[in-house]
């Protein structure tokens, strides 16, 4: 680790060796970042960038709410935004966040200005990885509303994406290797703040009666099942919920270790309190074990399992 940093750029921020990173994990699991970096605005990331020798791996994260860290951590440096890219700004129905600002604060501070970005207001995570993940609920996503991706390449150059250069697609989009969000412009219909707020209350008092909220989980663990219609037969629509074909699959309830699929919802991985990274991954690999041998589906994480296992 020590080796590490002598090899990186100064910066205005903090550079962190050995870095607890289940600290920062949505999970409270996994192992130490090799060098955690904290930039201090988007010019020092520029910098960091453009410094840094282009064989260390760098890796951004956010607030991790859809992310499995492993035991053995992240190799080289792991860039997290905070303050200094967490502003939110409303211009008419523009809406201008920071890629560390929290998606239910978009949503709030829109729809008191009359933007209707609802969907975010029950989306865990900030608007960075709502961004690269393309979130959506209630039939809205990030690729409705994305008018440009602001960020930093691997090299240190500014580079700003419209929507469609994106490539946003199911659960995914095509950002360019090693590009890390800074800030993206939103633009949402237009409406009545009193109906945005009643709207998301709405939305709220579903979500609480449904899902696991006051549980340490990440949110649906498993993106819906392509090529398959509810009736079984091969489609192109999304219609086949995997929390159905997991619950068909007797697996609602199934634990491993500290880990569960939520009684609650069964798409929802939890850490009851003592999970380990391996018994969290490990569930979801017995989970798409029991659904292929159930029903022949190839269920696939939308959560990210990222570093290194532990040895």
């Amino acid at each position: 680790m020590t080796d590490l940093l002598s090899l990186l750029p100064p910066v205005r921020g903090t550079l962190t060796p050995g870095f607890d990173l289940s600290r920062l994990s949505w999970l409270r699991v996994g192992g130490p970042a090799e060098v955690l970096f904290q930039p201090a605005d988007a010019d020092d990331l520029a910098a960091f960038l453009a410094g840094c020798p282009a064989e260390i791996p760098v890796f951004p994260i956010g607030v991790c709410s859809n992310m499995i860290i492993r035991s053995g951590g992240i190799a080289g440096v792991v860039v997290r935004l905070g303050r200094g890219f967490n502003g939110i700004e409303v211009k008419g129905d523009q809406v201008i966040a920071g890629a560390a600002a929290l998606d239910a604060y978009v949503a709030r501070k829109a729809a008191a200005a009359g933007v209707d970005l609802t969907f975010l207001r029950t989306i865990p995570g900030a608007i960075g990885g709502a961004v690269r993940m393309n979130a959506g609920c209630y039939g809205s996503y990030m690729a409705d509303v994305v008018e440009a991706v602001h960020g930093v390449t691997r090299d240190g150059a500014a580079l700003t994406l419209t929507g469609a250069e994106c490539g946003f697609a199911y659960r995914s989009s095509r950002l360019p290797d090693g590009f890390i969000i800074t800030h993206t412009s939103l633009r949402g219909p237009m409406g009545a703040p009193e109906a945005l707020e009643a709207r998301m209350a709405d939305q709220l008092a579903k979500r609480d009666a449904t899902q696991p909220i006051k549980d340490r989980s990440c949110g649906s663990t498993f993106r819906n099942p392509a090529g398959y219609s509810s009736t079984g037969q091969a489609d192109d629509r999304h219609d086949l919920k995997a929390w159905k074909v997991i619950d068909d699959a007797g697996c609602r309830g199934l634990t491993r270790g500290g880990a569960q699929m939520s009684p609650k919802h069964p798409n929802f991985l939890v850490n009851t309190g003592e999970a380990t990274p391996e018994d969290l991954e490990g569930l979801g690999e017995d989970v798409r074990a029991r659904v292929r041998a159930h029903s022949g589906i190839d269920l696939t994480w939308e959560i990210l399992r990222v570093g290194v296992p532990k040895p």
